[in-house]
């Protein structure tokens, strides 16, 4: 009876702040930012998270109604996140150098998944993010000034790569870059006095300068550069943070995916689906046979492309028959990306997924839009996002499967799913 009471009268002791940035600096919220542990609490924090083949990163990404941000969650116990120093609660700002607070969840999810078994993530504190958010700040203001490095496709010319490497006699792995004006690394996007980090996919970190020397000439006529501005190079070794190809700026690469909107006509679409295995050695869904004049055809589909989302969802290691229904559910128009053989084959070699450099809201101009749509609309099951929908339900033995809900200021009257705990309404993914 007597920890039953106890437990009674902490019940008390509980209370509920409303946070109000024009109280000042008597706001509660405030006083518990600056209460914090550590003076490094409100300042972002960079980790390289690693996994292996069928294993995961070791945590849930949300998005929980009446909160804002991308949200860490259910972090496994041992498992890598926790391992590296991630905190329930965190807000993840950044995924493999690029700002996504600002980004439709399911699009900073995909990043994730697009990275592999290797994705860097900058994340804040939950207190200090509810406190940046209450005050309106931008918190892309709270990332230190640094740059992605570069991916850099290099085409030699009679004159060679155009650049020069340059290293301290006896040492491994330090090679600083400078470039020809004009010359093909020049155009190709590489910046002179760069640090060069991998070539053709490898780590140059154990390299000696004659076998730097040796694999560029084993490359033949084209090579891919990895480089870095020496004062992101720094900043990124201060964090203790690797830098890898993943959180690269490929906008210089040749090798672009293409967004395809099809609105199917009295034939369909005019193309056919098949799973074979592709240059990477893993299956995936190829597309050919493209009827000529029809919405494939039409779109700049061509024999070979590799399809890689549907509808903004991604397929990499969905089977033939999923896929076939994400097209199918699409009804009457669909928006496929893909890339052609030379593209697929590049990025196999680099062991890298297109998706990583896929920017939303520029498709191709070849792509045929649907009239009334924007092809920087995010679509879901062919239709743009915002769009009113009519949903017939039927009752199961659970009921309809949704929930009512109202939020603190914001308007309407929002639907959720039926919440599995208590504490949490939203939208979850595992990594």
């Amino acid at each position: 009876m007597k920890e039953k009471q106890r437990l009674e009268d902490t019940k008390e002791l509980t209370l509920k702040f409303e946070f109000n940035p024009k109280d000042g600096i008597d706001n509660p919220a405030l006083s518990l930012a600056e209460d914090s542990d550590t003076e490094d609490a409100g300042k972002p924090r960079f980790y390289l998270l690693t996994k292996g083949d069928g294993e995961s990163f070791g945590f849930c990404l949300r998005e929980e109604v009446g909160y804002k941000g991308h949200i860490i969650r259910q972090l496994a116990c041992g498992g890598m996140a926790q391992r590296r120093g991630l905190q329930d609660g965190d807000r993840i700002l950044e995924v493999n150098g690029e700002y996504v607070d600002n980004m439709e969840h399911f699009r900073v999810a995909q990043k994730i998944k697009a990275s592999g078994n290797q994705v860097t993530v900058a994340v804040l504190d939950g207190n200090a993010y509810e406190v940046a958010k209450a005050l309106d700040k931008n918190l892309a203001e709270l990332l230190p000034g640094h740059t992605r490095p570069r991916l850099c496709h290099v085409v030699k010319d009679k004159s060679g790569f155009g650049f020069r490497a340059s290293a301290p006699e006896g040492v491994k792995g330090t090679f600083r870059l400078s470039v020809t004006s004009n010359g093909p690394a020049d155009k190709a996007g590489v910046p002179s006095d760069s640090w060069l980090l991998e070539l053709n996919g490898a780590s140059v970190r154990n390299y000696t300068y004659a076998l730097l020397t040796r694999k560029l000439k084993q490359s033949g006529s084209k090579v891919t550069l990895l480089v870095i501005d020496a004062k992101s190079e720094e900043f990124y070794r201060l964090q203790g943070v690797r830098v890898i190809a993943a959180m690269a700026d490929a906008a210089t690469l040749p090798f672009k995916a293409r967004k395809l909107h099809m609105v199917k006509g009295p034939d369909g679409y005019g193309f056919l689906l098949k799973e074979e295995r592709g240059s990477s050695g893993r299956m995936g869904q190829f597309l050919c046979e493209m009827d000529t004049g029809l919405p494939a055809d039409r779109a700049g589909m061509r024999d070979g492309d590799r399809l890689l989302a549907v509808n903004g969802e991604g397929v990499e290691g969905l089977c033939h028959q999923e896929v076939v229904d994400m097209i199918r559910a699409s009804g009457n128009q669909v928006t496929l990306l893909v890339i052609d053989p030379d593209g697929d084959k590049f990025y196999s070699l680099m062991g890298l997924s297109p998706l990583l450099f896929c920017e939303d809201g520029h498709p191709s101009s070849g792509t045929h839009m649907a009239s009334g749509s924007h092809p920087s609309m995010p679509q879901r099951n062919g239709t743009p996002i915002g769009t009113p929908r009519l949903c017939h339900l039927d009752m199961g033995p659970e009921g309809y499967g949704f929930q009512l809900q109202t939020i603190t200021d914001k308007p309407g009257v929002f639907i959720t799913q039926e919440p599995r705990c208590e504490d949490w309404k939203g939208r979850s993914q595992s990594f």
